[in-house]
């Protein structure tokens, strides 16, 4: 097995094609010549990919990135990266190579990077595909924050009641939804703009806690959607516990040091073929008892 694993080791390196993984916390595993070579990548590295994309679009090199603000298009990228378990896209390269790449993600999180050199097909019609994209990609961004919106969670959670049942021991998952606790009133105090503020710190913190598999998003005003893959109720609950006590820590207004804040949360389990209307109306119902019970808090409905 041994022997067979190194020779398929070395076929990757030798192809054509552009090729990597990544595990579940998005840490590069193995990259083959060709994408070392385009992304800058040396033998011995091994970096996350938000760290291969922040080095390289501050040398001007690897992918092309239209949004000068790398943060926030890196914030809206990652809400997004690995939360399907395929699909296909185009993308630039600086030295002006044109790719076409895929990623596939299994149950675990890992991704498997595939990219071609397509550079030759190049044709009127490809302005029309990228402006494509960019309206789709936008439909799917939450103005304010950057991250994922309600239509993206919503397909995420529409992905997870239709996939085939796993074995008896793995769950479908679970859906949350968290809500900033008394943010009318943190608008009245300090002001829109503090809002606003406070809720683009907020899906940047909870987006950089959650897993490769979930899928986060605003959903409107102060409310988010957590889709958690294969997850337990009480693995929900534990993860949902670690984000509040994040928040809780944060001191978000510069101009006012002492000010904190919390979320409540609900969350409830998905069922396989469930109206989603029923799904979300459990976790809200959940979100409500945190509330009526003392927010800063998870509370579950079954």
């Amino acid at each position: 097995m041994e022997r067979k694993l190194k020779k398929i080791l070395r076929l990757m390196e030798l192809a054509d094609t552009f090729f990597a993984i990544f595990d579940e916390r998005d840490q590069l595993v193995f990259a083959n010549r060709h994408y070392r070579e385009a992304f800058f990548i040396g033998p011995d590295e091994y970096p996350d990919w938000p760290q291969l994309m922040r080095r390289n679009f501050h040398a001007g090199r690897g992918t092309v990135i239209s949004n000068p603000d790398f943060e926030l298009w890196l914030k809206g990228t990652l809400s997004r990266r690995g939360k399907v378990p395929f699909r296909a896209f185009e993308t630039d390269v600086h030295d002006g190579r044109w790719l076409w790449m895929t990623e596939t993600v299994d149950e675990d999180g890992w991704m498997m990077c595939l990219a071609n050199d397509v550079t030759d097909l190049r044709s009127q019609g490809r302005n029309l595909r990228q402006e494509r994209d960019l309206a789709l990609k936008s439909s799917l961004t939450d103005d304010l924050t950057g991250i994922a919106n309600r239509r993206f969670v919503m397909e995420r959670l529409s992905d997870l009641q239709s996939r085939e049942a796993r074995p008896q021991d793995q769950p479908a998952g679970c859906f949350a939804i968290l809500d900033v606790d008394n943010f009318k009133q943190i608008n009245d105090r300090f002001g829109h703009f503090a809002g606003d503020q406070l809720l683009i710190g907020f899906a940047q913190q909870i987006s950089a806690i959650v897993r490769r598999t979930d899928c986060f998003g605003r959903l409107g005003g102060e409310e988010f959607g957590l889709v958690l893959p294969g997850a337990t109720l009480a693995e929900a609950v534990a993860i949902i516990e670690h984000m509040l006590s994040q928040i809780s820590g944060l001191r978000p207004l510069v101009d006012y040091p002492d000010f904190w804040y919390s979320c409540s949360a609900g969350v409830t389990l998905a069922e396989k073929g469930e109206p989603q209307s029923e799904l979300y109306a459990r976790a809200d119902a959940a979100l409500y008892r945190a509330k009526r019970e003392g927010k800063n808090r998870v509370s579950t409905q079954v």
